[in-house]
């Protein structure tokens, strides 16, 4: 395996393209971890341009300083990947990597602090490194088609933390009905089956819903 390439302060700099000046000025902004120390020399390492290379593409994006520094510290403080995702554990769900720029670039202007840390109180993003973690490709497709039809990004993870409350009622619910009557080893087989029953009772009210809007606009049109 390779050797942690280590870079010092002004070789760090002309590789991420800004002076030494501004890099001790992110430094103590703590836009970037505290370098490792030898003596009196710092060593920086790609984890630190990384983070650099980050903080140049969220400015190209308008983002402030002060928002860059508080986004930093709730990625800096959010949940690991491994905690996130489990060790080995199942699932069906494919994640996804992002660099912080790209995060940004999918829910343009709506990666506020206060969105970020509700994804990391979700469940839905972990940290590795200076990546991010989406748990699940879907829900991060769907999230971002919903923001791109106008719905902000706020409602969207208010919603999916109702959305989290009724699919745990509802695992619970199945998980309880097989171990009663067919025993553990046969989770895993049936899991598909509850997929099947949500996925279809949900399209199902769905269908009462949407009658209902057009039940109720029918009179309205009429009228006008």
């Amino acid at each position: 395996m390779a050797d942690k390439r280590e870079y010092r302060m002004e070789e760090l700099a002309e590789r991420a393209g800004i002076s030494v000046r501004t890099l001790r000025f992110y430094r103590e902004r703590k836009l970037i971890r505290p370098p490792r120390r030898e003596g009196r020399i710092a060593w920086y390492d790609d984890s630190h341009l990384a983070r650099l290379h980050t903080i140049a593409a969220l400015l190209e994006r308008g983002h402030t300083l002060n928002g860059i520094a508080e986004l930093a510290d709730a990625l800096d403080h959010g949940r690991d990947v491994a905690d996130l995702l489990g060790v080995d554990g199942p699932s069906e769900e494919e994640p996804v990597r992002l660099t912080p720029e790209e995060l940004a670039a999918r829910f343009e202007g709506q990666v506020t602090t206060e969105n970020l840390a509700a994804a990391l109180d979700l469940g839905y993003l972990g940290t590795d490194g200076d990546e991010i973690v989406h748990i699940s490709r879907r829900l991060l497709d769907v999230s971002a088609a919903l923001v791109q039809e106008g719905i902000p990004l706020a409602d969207v993870l208010a919603a999916g933390a109702r959305v989290r409350e009724h699919a745990d009622a509802l695992a619970e619910l199945f998980t309880t009905l097989v171990l009663r009557h067919a025993g553990e080893p046969s989770l895993p087989r049936l899991r598909p089956l509850a997929r099947s029953v949500v996925e279809a009772e949900l399209s199902l009210a769905l269908d009462r819903r949407l009658r209902k809007e057009e039940d109720g606009a029918s009179p309205r049109s009429q009228r006008s």
